[in-house]
């Protein structure tokens, strides 16, 4: 649950907010859940000490599988926020392929009251596009929206049949509910990693990027055609990302990538270990690069985590065994901050654009630091080098791919309307009467 606000003065806090131009330090006053002022030499009752900090706003994540209902052994809607707020994340997008799947309004409506009680951050449902995520039967779209669905979505699975996403789509649309969509080809996916030559030498069976790219350019006609509000997740391949910047003038499309397609190869399969696995699969250099580049130049919109958390037993397997997926809300902007922006091939503007400022006006809340807006902030600590370490993971799980990894830049305290949900502030930033 979200604590009750109650006013805090930020100082000396170096502010930025890529949306409303805002870079350098100032303080900044939140009051009653919003911000209240910024600039100046504030005062107040209660001060956070914030020098040497950044301060952001708050990230959010469109993308992410809390596990519930039905695998609380993986996470939990409480383990799943707490693991979003450790990672400066302060709204969340919770996927449908839950079990049972989140495809009836009881289901949704269940969610909602568990949100509300557990979820130290805002999280929104994403209900299913069709029923039992199986392609087959389109779900009640309006009836779930009434229910507290806020869109909806194939991810987990995709949809095989163009005839049935184009009917989703224009269901939706109608609903008005926006889609988030999983762009697989199951009659080429038929691998555990990427076809290519890291598959070959590890004997391992490969699915090519065209099972990702026909899927992608089908989704795009159709987007077009329908006029549906058309999100694409997890971009891996650069073909993809061309596909989104030829439709990006021709449909209501917007479309994201992940920390780890963005900083991972899938050299990592020749381990051979079940950690590695993932759908999408971990790409070749080319496409890293190439996707790394369509989020530079704002082709693709923003990055999603694509949080998937899984039980030890399901990840310390043989790869083709092992279930696919990563965690991503706890190592997100250190990773991306560590591998992208330390070595000059994004700026830290356009990352804090990418995690905060882009996906909250998609979301419609949240990404702006303006007098006025919600209080949902993150203080980073750009120059903490840490390792990621299965042992202090906040999450249930401990399926990183950065494992043993030291990155640097580290989330230090998220805040949610105005209050501390995260805090590993310390000393540098004693609250003070």
């Amino acid at each position: 649950m979200i604590p009750a606000p109650t006013d805090l003065v930020i100082r000396h806090a170096h502010v930025l907010d890529p949306g409303t131009g805002l870079d350098g330090v100032t303080d900044v006053r939140l009051t009653g859940g919003r911000i209240a002022e910024v600039g100046g030499n504030l005062r107040g009752a209660r001060e956070l000490d914030a020098d040497g900090l950044h301060l952001f706003p708050g990230f959010v994540d469109v993308h992410a599988h809390w596990r519930t209902p039905g695998r609380e052994d993986e996470e939990t809607i409480e383990t799943g926020s707490a693991s979003a707020a450790a990672g400066g994340f302060t709204g969340v997008v919770m996927m449908p392929n839950t079990d049972p799947v989140v495809d009836s309004p009881v289901v949704v409506s269940g969610l909602a009251r568990r949100i509300e009680r557990e979820s130290r951050v805002r999280a929104r449902i994403s209900a299913a596009l069709h029923v039992g995520l199986k392609g087959e039967r389109l779900t009640e779209m309006r009836l779930l929206k009434e229910a507290g669905a806020f869109c909806v979505s194939d991810d987990g699975l995709g949809t095989a049949s163009a005839g049935i996403l184009r009917n989703g789509m224009t269901y939706a649309r109608s609903a008005g509910l926006p889609l988030i969509l999983h762009c697989e080809d199951h009659t080429l996916a038929t691998g555990v990693v990427h076809e290519g030559v890291a598959a070959s030498l590890a004997g391992l069976p490969g699915s090519p990027a065209g099972a990702e790219d026909v899927a992608t350019a089908t989704a795009l006609i159709l987007a077009a055609e329908t006029g549906a509000t058309t999100h694409i997740t997890h971009v891996s391949t650069a073909l993809s990302a061309a596909l989104v910047a030829f439709f990006r003038d021709r449909a209501s499309v917007t479309a994201d990538t992940t920390p780890h397609h963005l900083t991972l190869t899938d050299d990592l399969v020749s381990t051979l270990e079940g950690l590695y696995r993932v759908n999408p699969p971990l790409r070749p250099d080319a496409d890293r690069a190439g996707v790394g580049e369509a989020l530079r130049a704002g082709v693709l919109d923003f990055v999603a985590t694509d949080h998937a958390p899984h039980a030890s037993e399901e990840k310390e397997l043989p790869l083709e065994e092992a279930a696919p997926g990563f965690l991503g809300h706890e190592t997100a902007f250190a990773a991306l901050y560590s591998e992208l922006v330390l070595t000059g091939k994004l700026t830290l503007h356009r990352l804090v654009e990418a995690m905060s400022c882009a996906p909250g006006r998609w979301v419609g809340e949240g990404g702006r630091l303006a007098v006025g807006e919600t209080a949902d902030l993150a203080l980073v600590d750009l120059s903490e080098r840490w390792t990621v370490d299965s042992g202090t993971m906040i999450s249930r799980s401990s399926n990183s791919p950065y494992l043993g990894r030291t990155l640097t830049g580290r989330v230090v305290g998220t805040i949610v309307g105005g209050e501390l949900v995260h805090d590993r502030t310390g000393a540098k930033l004693g609250t003070r009467g």
